[in-house]
């Protein structure tokens, strides 16, 4: 478990045209949800929609603006398929963008697979909360949450307008 992430409210959003049907089971979102509870944050919604900008744009504003969640993590729809619309559905969303969390994931992501090219993945901030796009692939979702996790605290307690100084590391172990 993660110092300080306990203080914080979590949701999983998985974009799925079949899962929304009840034709695939939501693997990622599932694993999502536990990883997020073993770190700590507190789990208060989890959905899946179709993928559909209208469907991803309504949930992720009502989650932000009324539910007040700090993180959300979405799964699904950042490829490059004709009904992949993550990230435009993120664009009408988010304030700012955080392109070195993106990037990041690309990043260790490449070391694996030549297909991370093709991710087109954004992590944004809306109001004081933090969205995170991820793969839809169960493993590529965990290896790409995986590379945000040890910063993700100290990122919601500065988007919410903590003060600690980002050069201070040394709750990181060397």
């Amino acid at each position: 478990m993660r110092q300080d992430a306990e203080r914080f409210s979590c949701a999983v959003l998985t974009m799925s045209d079949k899962g929304s049907r009840g034709e695939r089971e939501d693997e990622s979102g599932t694993m999502l949800q536990q990883i997020l509870q073993e770190e700590g944050y507190q789990l208060r919604a989890y959905d899946m929609v179709p993928d559909q900008i209208g469907a991803i744009t309504d949930t992720l504003i009502r989650w932000v603006d009324q539910d007040k969640i700090d993180l959300i993590l979405t799964t699904g729809g950042t490829g490059v398929s004709p009904t992949d619309v993550t990230p435009e559905a993120m664009r009408g969303v988010i304030d700012k963008e955080i392109p070195g969390m993106a990037e990041a994931m690309r990043a260790a992501s490449l070391l694996k697979t030549p297909y991370a090219v093709l991710s087109r993945a954004m992590v944004g901030i809306r109001g004081r909360s933090l969205i995170i796009n991820l793969p839809g692939s169960l493993k590529a979702a965990r290896e790409n949450i995986a590379v945000l996790l040890p910063a993700l605290p100290h990122a919601l307690d500065k988007i919410q307008g903590g003060t600690s100084d980002c050069a201070n590391l040394s709750h990181i172990s060397k």
